[in-house]
Parts: structure tokens; C-alpha cells; sequence
């Protein structure tokens, strides 16, 4: 058991002073910035203030489903919440003492990619291009994507479109990317949606229901490849 501690009122984020990374800190610090008041974030979290003041006052040892409901309501990613903020993004720590460029075969891009995943399609949208992440599927030689017909990552069949995947590991300062150009064609039949959708990674994570699907036939799949000596 878990005492309730002190009461949060009046504390909120001064109570742990403006620099202390704690759970109760991290919660009244992002319900300032939304403009949440504690009664609203309760009720959009589905739990009453009092159980909302007691899982604030936790320091672990939180029920997982009422801790992602509340990371919904503040918008947050559940680790974040719960953790504090996680490393910044790759690319941020200085470039290895002897890093090796090197090509990728057409074999080992497609190895690279795996089965699905996310990426990046470009598209020219407009005087300017546009970059949009999408989840994806590699199916034979070719990358799919599900959106909506309308949408801003919504190719038109026989647009020239570019696609990504980029993996970087930053302790080690290596890593690798994938590009693919070619043509976006628009997948019609109902058996070959139908085979589609039932793959892994077919749900986008965006949700909504998506119904328009694109496969980027590659006139180009180049690749490269970041290692340390």
C-alpha cells in the first residue's frame, strides 16, 4: 500500500521546484501547458480527482491501464509520463573517429526493409514537395501504403514518388538509409486489399479506416550504409 502523500493542491509543479523531474512535476507541468484543469483531466481519464490526486502522488508501482489513459489525456507517451523524457533524438551525439560510407546492394536494401515498418513517401504536392511519414509493407520488390483517397499522402495513380527508411544507432554513430523512386499505383482489386489487410503492420497507426492503398513500383532502390572501423 501507498500512502497518498502530501496533498497536491496548491503544490502542483512550484511544489517540486520549476527543475525537479518527478511524476507529480511531469503531470501539473503538462496540464499548465494544455490548460487543463485537474478536474477535467480526471473526467477525460475516466477516474474520479481523488483516485487522479493518488496516482499523481505515486512514485511507482502505477496500475498501467489508468497511467495510459491519463498519457492520452495529457498527451504524452506512456514512458515519457511515466520515466521522464527520453534521450533526445539520433543524430545528436558527434560522428564516430573513423566512420566508412559505403553502397548497399538492391538485395540488402529490400533486406533492410524487412516486412513493414514506417517510413517516409515524398510526394510534390503543390510548389514545394511534402514528406509525410506512413506505415508500410514490402510486397515482392514493391512498397505499399494505406491511406485516404483525398489525403495528403494520397498519390495519384502514376505520380513519381520518392519513399525512406532510415535506421540510426546512435551509441554507436551508425547506421543505414533506403530510397526508393518510382511510380505510385493505386492497389484496386478486392482480393489483393483483402490479402494486404490482413498482414502485419497493415493497421495504420494514424488510424481512421484508410481505404486507399498505393504501391510504389521502384525504377531506382539505392542504399546506404554508416559503420565505425
Amino acid at each position: 500500500m501507498h500512502s497518498e502523500g502530501p496533498e497536491p493542491d496548491g503544490g502542483d509543479a512550484d511544489a517540486a521546484g520549476p527543475h525537479q523531474d518527478s511524476f507529480t512535476n511531469r503531470c501539473a507541468v503538462r496540464r499548465e501547458q494544455l490548460g487543463l484543469s485537474r478536474d477535467e483531466v480526471a473526467r477525460r481519464a475516466g477516474m474520479s480527482v481523488a483516485y487522479l490526486d493518488r496516482l499523481e502522488s505515486l512514485s511507482d508501482d502505477f496500475d498501467p491501464a489508468a497511467l495510459m489513459r491519463l498519457a492520452a489525456v495529457l498527451d504524452l507517451p506512456y514512458d515519457e509520463l511515466k520515466e521522464g523524457p527520453r534521450e533526445p533524438g539520433p543524430g545528436r551525439r558527434p560522428a564516430a573517429a573513423h566512420p566508412q560510407l559505403s553502397r548497399m546492394s538492391e538485395d540488402e536494401c529490400w533486406r533492410r526493409l524487412g516486412t513493414h515498418g514506417v517510413g517516409r513517401v515524398g510526394l510534390t504536392d503543390g510548389p514545394a514537395p511534402v514528406i509525410l511519414p506512413v506505415n508500410f509493407l514490402a510486397d515482392g520488390r514493391t512498397v505499399v501504403y494505406r491511406t485516404e483517397a483525398g489525403g495528403p499522402a494520397a498519390a495519384a495513380d502514376g505520380d513519381e514518388v520518392a519513399f525512406e527508411v532510415d535506421r540510426v544507432d546512435e551509441r554507436l554513430s551508425s547506421g543505414w538509409s533506403v530510397l526508393l523512386t518510382g511510380t505510385a499505383r493505386h492497389v484496386t482489386d478486392p482480393g489483393t486489399v483483402e490479402d494486404l489487410a490482413s498482414r502485419p503492420g497493415a493497421d495504420p497507426w494514424a488510424g481512421g479506416r484508410r481505404e486507399l492503398w498505393i504501391r510504389v513500383l521502384p525504377g531506382e532502390v539505392t542504399g546506404r550504409r554508416i559503420r565505425t572501423r
